[in-house]
């Protein structure tokens, strides 16, 4: 009878993979793939706790909505900084990513940060199992960008893998679907942004949100010069000076000066994982190069500044913003594969 309902309940749910990221959360049906890549942002009537929007439209409102509603942003850095904030948005989304099909809870394996603790990776499965979940399964964020980006990862040689996302960077280098060695950082997408909001106040008094300055480094941010400069850019924000509104326009140089530092540091955790990695998987990097992943790899000149300074191949990965969550998808319809690489907490 046990086993008569596990057979129904992998018929009649849709179980799902979750990329659970600072910036955006990306759903993965088993089946049908991506269904769902939104902000993790979400809003809320702060009378009763309902919530108004999440995703897309809740961010929309940020710095722009009046006290009845409460704009959360509930991740930080890989992992869950607003429990009750975090399960009313994966309410929301899970029930978009369903939108009808599902007759029973749902299996959900979680991308979490490799260097998360024991009491973060509760937290996540219990807000899986909050959301309804029958099941819940945590796997490496580094695991499942390597498998997402089509990396050999079980095979007895090196896989590296670069990822970048909003909240953590995480520089790993795999072997037999495992982590040999691993360097988590919280330098990303969201410390770039800062780095150009501080570039904004010292340089032109000017003082800009998160969403403009997340707009300034696509449209702007390279790690290399480009070989022919962008169009310049107006940039609208308040006066630090008389508090009033102020525009400026902004070139491709600046914001790729205002982001050394950070890149800087994307290319030192890099080295740090080449020097600790043992000689003989070492050996096998000089074939098998560099992977990045994530929406960080997607910032211009950025493979070819780690090439310039590692020495090694380095390739994007396809789609790198949606690595992650096609290879927890993929570890989703394997069920040995989840077996060697799910996260025990």
């Amino acid at each position: 009878m046990r086993m008569l309902r596990r057979t129904l309940a992998r018929l009649f749910s849709s179980d799902l993979a979750i990329d659970l990221g600072t910036t955006n959360t990306l759903v993965y049906v088993r089946g049908l793939g991506v269904v769902l890549n939104e902000p993790s942002f979400v809003a809320l009537d702060p009378t009763d706790g309902s919530v108004l929007a999440a995703g897309q439209e809740a961010k929309a409102m940020l710095g722009r909505a009046p006290g009845s509603i409460q704009i959360l942003r509930p991740l930080r850095h890989g992992v869950i900084a607003d429990f009750d904030g975090t399960e009313k948005m994966l309410k929301h989304f899970i029930a978009r990513a369903h939108a009808g099909r599902s007759l029973l809870y749902p299996r959900i394996v979680f991308s979490v940060p490799s260097g998360i603790t024991q009491v973060e990776a509760r937290a996540v499965q219990a807000t899986g199992r909050q959301t309804g979940a029958r099941e819940v399964y945590l796997v490496q964020q580094a695991l499942a960008a390597a498998i997402g980006a089509g990396l050999p990862i079980q095979e007895p040689g090196a896989n590296m893998v670069v990822n970048l996302g909003g909240g953590t960077m995480e520089v790993a280098v795999l072997s037999l679907a495992d982590i040999v060695y691993c360097k988590c950082l919280r330098i990303a997408g969201d410390e770039m942004n800062e780095t150009i909001i501080q570039h904004m106040k010292k340089g032109y008094n000017l003082l800009i949100g998160e969403w403009l300055a997340e707009e300034i480094k696509i449209r702007l941010g390279s790690a290399t010069p480009r070989d022919t400069d962008g169009q310049p850019m107006e940039v609208r924000g308040r006066s630090l000076i008389d508090g009033l509104p102020k525009r400026i326009v902004i070139a491709d140089g600046e914001i790729r000066e205002a982001l050394r530092d950070p890149v800087s540091a994307i290319v030192d955790g890099v080295r740090a994982c080449l020097e600790s990695t043992p000689p003989e998987l070492a050996a096998d990097l000089i074939d098998r190069g560099i992977t990045l992943t994530g929406g960080g790899a997607q910032l211009p000149g950025l493979d070819l500044l780690l090439h310039e300074e590692t020495g090694l191949a380095v390739r994007v990965g396809a789609d790198p913003l949606t690595c992650v969550v096609r290879g927890a998808g993929r570890v989703l319809e394997e069920l040995d594969l989840l077996a060697r690489v799910a996260l025990r907490a």
